[in-house]
């Protein structure tokens, strides 16, 4: 599978501490597994969550879009 990063979900990551950093990309790159789970009124949104963080993406069957990285709070607004 092949992985695209969006420009805001770049941005985010880069902002982080190296641990937080470290986790969320272990997490990514082992999706589809995780606790993975589709957005209510979406029909191929996705979010991953790594403790108190949230990894907004889709999925085909060839890549991962990887839309955002937000803290829990925001995620979802």
């Amino acid at each position: 599978m092949t992985f695209v990063f969006s420009k805001s979900s770049k941005k985010a990551l880069e902002r982080l501490d190296i641990f937080t950093k470290q986790r969320i990309r272990k997490g990514i790159h082992k999706l589809p597994d995780g606790d993975v789970k589709r957005l209510q009124g979406f029909t191929n949104l996705y979010r991953l969550r790594i403790s108190d963080w949230r990894i907004i993406f889709s999925m085909t069957s060839t890549e991962i879009y990887i839309e955002d990285v937000l803290p829990r709070g925001s995620a979802y607004k």
